[in-house]
């Protein structure tokens, strides 16, 4: 264990602890838009910049290990004046939209904006919501993906690598035109996309989100909320119940370590929990390549496949 100081508190934690966490320690919060304790950490974003007595300049939190007798500062006025700064280049180039965005409410952009009194402002520039730069994709009906709202952070394409055999996201272009693909830069509905969710729950905005929550318009800030377990397997992933008047909602929450996620799973709560279960979809090989295909809840949930064996091991 060592010893450190952070905004004149002293905190306890073990040798290695990143700064983000020794301040979580301290009852301290650090805005970070890319950083989760389950992701590697990169240090993208820049948010979680630091002062520490004795280093020259700021230093992100993220990447910074606690040492023994560091005094770390985390709300001065050079480190609040750069986090605004980098607040507003992030809005300069995003949709002023937040009044009709499924995340509103849960976005990690929009609640550091209103903390540091951040606005978007008008500009002649070109933003990431142009027309040569926008991209909707709404080939999936479970992942709506808008391209124009996404940050760059990095967390999807993380934690869809967390699980080799499904890495599907990546980084692709350069520049002011790097942007988020899916395998070579396919819709998620011809790429090998499996819909686990993973990426819609590490999204810190609204660039992606659950279709299948939009389409019932709930919110998580107006809704009910509950958490219940999967039972499709020994696995037990949490899900999120939302009920809003009539409505319910199923969503999956993050997973812990390399813990997966499945469609099966997501559509078997959805029977359980939902009420209403919307109309399952199968990607399927065709002719033309991957097509989403609707399919009945039994082909979904592989009962199909279940009771053919039962029937081979009783002949």
């Amino acid at each position: 264990m060592i010893q450190l100081t952070i905004d004149q508190k002293t905190v306890r934690v073990p040798a290695g602890t990143n700064l983000i966490e020794a301040a979580r320690a301290a009852g301290i919060e650090i805005p970070a838009l890319c950083y989760d304790p389950g992701l590697e950490v990169v240090g993208a974003c820049r948010l979680c910049l630091v002062e520490i007595d004795g280093f020259p300049k700021p230093v992100t939190a993220c990447t910074t290990s606690a040492a023994e007798g560091m005094a770390v500062h985390t709300m001065t006025p050079a480190v609040r004046r750069l986090r605004r700064e980098i607040l507003q280049l992030l809005l300069d180039n995003h949709p002023n939209d937040c009044l009709t965005c499924q995340q509103a409410g849960e976005c990690y952009l929009q609640r550091y904006a209103y903390e540091y009194g951040v606005t978007f402002r008008v500009h002649d520039g070109a933003r990431r919501g142009s027309e040569h730069a926008r991209f909707t994709d709404t080939s999936s009906p479970y992942i709506l993906r808008d391209e124009s709202k996404c940050i760059l952070c990095g967390k999807c394409v993380r934690t869809c690598a967390a699980l080799p055999e499904r890495s599907v996201l990546s980084f692709a272009g350069r520049g002011f035109m790097t942007k988020i693909a899916a395998d070579l830069d396919q819709t998620l509905e011809a790429s090998t996309c499996v819909s686990c969710s993973r990426c819609v729950v590490a999204c810190p905005v609204g660039a992606l989100i659950d279709r299948r929550q939009r389409e019932k318009r709930v919110r998580a800030f107006s809704a009910e909320t509950t958490t219940v377990k999967c039972k499709q397997c020994d696995y037990g992933c949490e899900f999120e119940v939302l009920q809003a008047n009539e409505a319910r909602v199923v969503r999956p929450k993050a997973p812990s370590g390399g813990r997966p996620l499945c469609l099966t799973g997501r559509l078997r709560a959805e029977i359980e929990y939902a009420g209403d279960p919307k109309t399952p979809y199968l990607k399927r090989e065709t002719d033309k390549g991957r097509k989403f295909e609707r399919v009945t809840w039994s082909e979904a949930l592989g009962l199909g496949q279940v009771l053919q064996r039962i029937q081979e091991e009783e002949e």
